[in-house]
């Protein structure tokens, strides 16, 4: 599963040929959580309230790329790197 964005000990990884709604596979110190591009929590938890906040702002800055990587996910197509947050 390829990462496209790691940021302040947070990873964000998206599957190809993953089932839909779009969305992203965030993990952070152990803890796991899938994320809509909305910012919506779809399953699990990052038990951190600021990791949440940040993949959140992270999701709202990046959402055109973020479907466009789904797009070329679901077409086996290589899927680009997004910049982390700073």
């Amino acid at each position: 599963m390829p990462i496209i964005s790691r940021f302040f000990g947070i990873i964000i990884r998206m599957y190809y040929d993953d089932h839909n709604p779009p969305h992203v596979h965030v993990e952070y110190s152990g803890a796991n959580a899938i994320f809509d591009f909305k910012g919506n929590i779809l399953k699990g938890n990052l038990a951190s309230r600021t990791a949440t906040r940040l993949v959140r702002e992270w999701i709202d800055l990046h959402q055109p790329e973020l479907e466009e990587d789904w797009q070329l996910a679901v077409s086996g197509k290589e899927i680009k790197k997004i910049q982390p947050l700073d």
